[in-house]
């Protein structure tokens, strides 16, 4: 075992490396006083390499989760308690996003007015989402996350 166990907190585990400091930032990891691992281009048999956080004592709401599906998908989320895991799942993308991504279209009234941003998946299994306000399509990779 490379990285040590937690009595008690959140493993993020299967994160793609080239997104761990996308997640790090997102999560605002370097502003928790809470006790953190990071494993950073770890082997992995199905992805080949992989990241993982393990951050003790620290519980994701559904909406860090959502933030989190944006960022990173497909990641594996375990809630550890008394170093047991109690759930383990993949953190998926909803089908709605609300409130999580800027739209880049300068003249999209979410960039206008005082309101949150929609978005829809454009295909299950694609990287794409759509504004649903003025129709921009915004690849994942691209994404600028609400702040």
């Amino acid at each position: 075992m490379m990285v040590a166990a937690i009595e008690n907190g959140t493993v993020l585990d299967h994160i793609p490396s080239d997104r761990l400091f996308d997640v790090v930032s997102m999560l605002h990891l370097d502003k928790m006083g809470n006790a953190i691992t990071i494993g950073y281009n770890l082997k992995s048999a199905v992805m080949g390499r992989k990241s993982i956080i393990k951050i003790a004592g620290k519980y994701f709401t559904d909406e860090e989760l959502n933030q989190l599906s944006v960022v990173a998908p497909n990641i594996t989320l375990c809630v550890i308690k008394d170093y047991e895991i109690i759930e383990k799942r993949t953190v998926v993308m909803p089908e709605e996003l609300v409130g999580i991504v800027m739209c880049p279209n300068p003249k999209c009234i979410t960039n206008n007015e005082p309101m949150k941003t929609r978005f829809r998946s454009v295909a299950p299994g694609k990287d794409i989402i759509r504004c649903c306000y003025c129709n921009k399509d915004v690849e994942l990779n691209d994404v600028r996350i609400v702040e």
